[in-house]
């Protein structure tokens, strides 16, 4: 595929970082760690990577702001461009071991996401998309799976765990989801999750409390697949809510009914 030069600053940024994450993967156990939350856990690589990111992003680009996970907020002097950041998603999988962890970068204008990459560097696995010009794994185009009934569907998802979510509403959610589907699953690493549904390996995923750093590139991978994405009353408010759903046409669809016929009575 040909890439803009917008989004070849992106894939060089994220290589850059993904050499250091790698490097460091294989030194997990050295790792310096420190607790920022209850069961969410911030690394030394993570800090490094977004360094990494960061400089690369500022040469090629020295007025756009940035969204990034660890230093938050920083405005730019073009108010109409940023760039929303993980440096590290799936930093618990890191950490221990688990090969599934993914650089994320997306470019936002006027609050419309315009380009995204997200990056396994365990894996060598590369996704890109643009807006209006589709999306890649590794210069090869993606679509949605062609699944259309729920019986057939293997769905992702994240489990809340140790102070983190609403435990009582997901278990209302699974309850009613596994007995519709053919498999569940949770990786760990939501920017991956939405990869795999733009790569047709899922056909549907949900979560509650991301951030936009979570969201922002692979929200633009699955439409960019030909795939849904909402939050999950159906609409687009998935940063304010952080809350989404994506998937095929009808899984998407029957997606958002169950997990409607999920909530607690009186709930809105």
């Amino acid at each position: 595929m040909a890439r803009s030069a917008i989004l070849n600053v992106m894939v060089q940024a994220a290589m850059k970082a993904g050499r250091a994450l790698a490097r460091d993967f294989g030194e997990v156990e050295n790792l310096q760690v420190s607790r920022k939350g209850p069961g969410d856990f911030v690394s030394a690589a993570d800090r490094k990577a977004e360094d990494i990111i960061r400089a690369e992003l500022q040469k090629a680009r020295p007025g756009y702001g940035f969204l990034m996970e660890e230093s938050g907020v920083t405005e730019g002097s073009d108010p109409q461009h940023r760039w929303i950041v993980d440096p590290l998603d799936g930093t618990t999988n890191f950490l221990h071991g688990i090969p599934i962890f993914a650089v994320s970068i997306a470019l936002e204008r006027q609050g419309q996401i315009m380009a995204g990459v997200i990056l396994n560097p365990v894996s060598d696995e590369l996704y890109v998309a643009e807006r209006g010009r589709g999306a890649f794994l590794n210069d090869r185009r993606l679509r949605v799976s062609a699944r259309r009934d729920l019986a057939d569907a293997v769905i992702a998802t994240g489990i809340p765990h140790l102070g983190r979510g609403d435990h009582a509403r997901f278990l209302g959610e699974l309850r009613v989801i596994m007995n519709e589907v053919s498999g569940i699953r949770r990786a760990g690493a939501a920017a991956l999750d939405l990869a795999w549904v733009a790569a047709g390996r899922y056909d549907a995923f949900w979560e509650h409390g991301l951030k936009p750093w979570d969201m922002a590139a692979g929200m633009l991978m699955v439409r960019e697949a030909g795939g849904f994405v909402s939050d999950l009353a159906g609409r687009d408010r998935i940063f304010e809510t952080g809350e989404i759903a994506v998937g095929t046409e009808l899984i998407h669809r029957d997606l958002l009914a169950l997990l409607k016929r999920a909530q607690p009575a009186g709930a809105a």
